[in-house]
C-alpha cells in the first residue's frame, strides 16, 4: 500500500510540475514577474499599482501592494489573475497572437481582468470594445490552443 501511495504521489507531483512549465511557458513574464509587477488585486480598486510583496502562485510570480492584497489573492487567484495570462486580449481574439500589454491599460469584464497594448497612435482597448462579444469568444478559443 505505502508504494501504490507513493506511486501516486509522484504522478501527482509531476502533473504539478507540468502545468508549472506550461504556465511560465505561456504567461506574459517581466523577469519572471507577471503584469510588469503591478499588484492583481489593484485593477478592481480602479488604481492598477506596482506590488512590493511577492508571492509565487503555481509557478508564477505576482506582486502585491499590502498584505490584504496578498491575502485577497490567495483565497480567489482565479479570481485575479488576468485573462491569456496577460497577453493583449484584442490581439489573441483578432489573431490568436500573443502581444505585450501595458499593464495600466485594462478592462474588468465579468469578474476578470483583461489587458491590452497602448502606443501613441495605437490603444487596442478601443477596437476590442467595438466588438467585444466576438473578440472575446475568439480570444477564449485562441487561447485554449496555445495553452494546450
Amino acid at each position: 500500500m505505502n508504494k501504490l501511495f507513493i506511486l501516486l504521489l509522484f504522478v501527482s507531483l509531476q502533473g504539478i510540475g507540468q502545468e508549472t512549465a506550461i504556465r511560465q511557458k505561456h504567461f506574459l513574464l517581466e523577469k519572471g514577474v507577471a503584469i510588469s509587477g503591478y499588484d492583481p488585486v489593484s485593477y478592481f480598486s480602479n488604481k492598477p499599482q506596482k506590488g512590493k510583496i511577492s508571492y509565487t502562485y503555481n509557478g508564477i510570480i505576482y506582486k502585491f501592494a499590502n498584505e490584504t492584497n496578498l491575502s485577497a489573492f490567495m483565497k480567489s487567484p482565479a479570481k485575479y489573475e488576468p485573462a491569456y495570462g496577460g497577453w493583449c486580449a484584442y490581439a489573441m481574439g483578432a489573431k490568436g497572437e500573443k502581444v505585450e500589454v501595458d499593464p495600466e491599460n485594462y478592462k474588468i469584464l465579468n469578474g476578470k481582468v483583461y489587458l491590452f497594448y497602448k502606443s501613441f497612435f495605437n490603444n487596442t482597448l478601443n477596437t476590442w470594445n467595438e466588438d467585444e462579444a466576438k473578440l472575446k469568444k475568439q480570444a477564449d478559443a485562441n487561447w485554449i490552443k496555445i495553452y494546450q
